[in-house]
């Protein structure tokens, strides 16, 4: 997803930016229920909506908004939503619809301090294994992480491209930091878009769930005349309910597979210094800020510290998690949470490297003190198979 850059930035929000990056790779309908900290998105989205042509529809909550997207793609738009926790939770079924019915689309997640209604303009990053894991039944979905307002821009134009080059569902899991953090925006000249993949034959032919060789159907503009039917119940080529196990596996198979059969070319990973690191930082999204400053300080201190910074969580980088686990001594794993992302390090670890876990909680990104603590203690542990060490400072 190469851009060509030009001297074009702006200073936007993070939120602002995702808009602009929505409507730059062609999303013309966005449907949302107001909630904090992402209703900057949908103000910005309307405000430019006349220019750009594009529909903003309010609905009743998330649940109807989620399923508005789902419809108005199936109409030949490219359509987005966005929210936070408490309205993340009320999407996961229609999570599993788009899924199922194959349906390209973005849902942004703004995501706050929970459970419950929580405190709606803080930061957290607690929605991540919901994002993989929070629908029913087997699926696959693709999951981003930016971690300034450049990031919000860029990874919501690969969002889009992602959604359509899979027919799937991808989700932005962004914070509250990120999503009001203001910084210079660099909008690019070219951006590369991918176009939705239609069928060209005859409209008696097509038949909505007939997968290519990747297992990605193509789809119609179901306004142009185009009669077949789609359903969440397991069903067969031409959309219709059949019900048994042939067809339960027909369907799910490929649910899955386009995705683990492409996860190589999915995973986006940022490395620095990770070739001599004894002691590698895992970070995603805000985290990673701190992870930047607390590597050049321990750095500085001659501890040999890398990072790899998860742009791509969903797939999560087994393979290379387990390649850095043969190598360095202990991975340090920093979340706005109590734990989560450093469990799939710890199972991808395979016992070869130790596992460190440092909470922020709500106590923000800009402190480095306890991350770097952390690193100094990891260096000095022996490596102890298949423990999660947890620093509560």
């Amino acid at each position: 997803m190469k851009t060509k850059r030009i001297e074009n930035s702006h200073l936007l929000t993070g939120n602002e930016a995702c808009a602009e990056g929505a409507l730059a790779a062609g999303c013309r309908f966005l449907a949302g229920y107001p909630i904090q900290p992402s209703m900057e998105i949908m103000h910005r989205f309307l405000a430019k909506s006349p220019e750009m042509k594009a529909t903003f529809v309010q609905m009743e909550d998330e649940i109807s908004a989620l399923a508005a997207v789902l419809g108005a793609v199936w109409t030949g738009k490219k359509g987005m939503t966005a929210t936070s926790g408490p309205g993340f939770s009320l999407m996961m079924e229609h999570i599993g619809l788009g899924v199922m019915l194959e349906t390209p689309c973005v849902i942004v997640n703004v995501q706050r301090i929970g459970p419950s209604t929580g405190i709606p303009n803080s930061a957290g990053q607690s929605d991540i294994m919901q994002s993989r894991w929070g629908s029913h039944g087997d699926y696959e979905l693709i999951a981003l992480s930016p971690s300034s307002a450049q990031e919000m821009f860029d990874f919501t134009i690969k969002a889009f491209n992602l959604s359509e080059r899979y027919r799937v569902p991808v989700v932005i899991l962004a914070d509250e930091y990120v999503a009001h953090i203001k910084e210079e925006v660099v909008i690019a000249e070219d951006i590369k878009i991918e176009r939705r993949r239609y069928y060209d034959g005859p409209k008696e032919k097509y038949l909505p769930f007939k997968r290519d060789a990747d297992f990605v159907p193509q789809m119609v503009d179901i306004g142009q005349g185009y009669k077949f039917h789609v359903t969440g119940l397991t069903h067969d080529d031409r959309g219709y309910p059949i019900m048994n196990e042939e067809y339960q596996e027909y369907n799910v198979h490929p649910l899955v597979w386009k995705i683990r059969n492409n996860a190589e070319q999915i995973i986006d990973l940022q490395e620095k210094e990770t070739g001599d690191a004894e002691i590698v930082i895992i970070s995603y999204g805000a985290t990673a800020r701190a992870a930047s400053k607390a590597m050049e300080q321990a750095r500085k201190e001659g501890i040999k510290v890398g990072s790899l910074k998860l742009n791509t969580i969903w797939p999560f980088p087994d393979k290379r998690v387990a390649e850095l686990a043969k190598q360095v001594k202990a991975f340090v794993v920093p979340e706005m949470n109590y734990g989560q992302i450093v469990f799939e390090v710890e199972r991808c670890s395979y016992g070869n490297a130790n596992v460190v876990f440092v909470p922020y909680s709500e106590k923000g990104v800009d402190k480095i003190d306890d991350l770097v603590y952390a690193i100094k203690q990891a260096v000095k542990e022996k490596v102890v198979k298949k423990e999660v060490i947890e620093y509560k400072i």
